[in-house]
């Protein structure tokens, strides 16, 4: 993702979920998609969908995480 991609959806996540803490990040070796952290712990990956222009967020939830 390109850099001023990045800077929206930072600022987006830090708006919709009221916490500055999150930050999109960028991948080292990917460039269709970046990071999604809270501090030092990764949540998740956001995707660009290039057909529509549409971004989709996916986080993966651990059992031992629940408990």
């Amino acid at each position: 993702m390109k850099p001023d991609e990045i800077r929206k959806l930072d600022a987006y996540f830090k708006r919709v979920f009221q916490n500055p803490k999150l930050e999109v990040k960028a991948r080292p070796r990917k460039d269709d998609s970046a990071e999604v952290y809270v501090g030092d712990e990764f949540l998740g990956i956001v995707f660009k969908d290039e057909d529509d222009g549409d971004y989709n967020f996916s986080m993966a939830i651990l059992d031992i995480d629940l408990g």
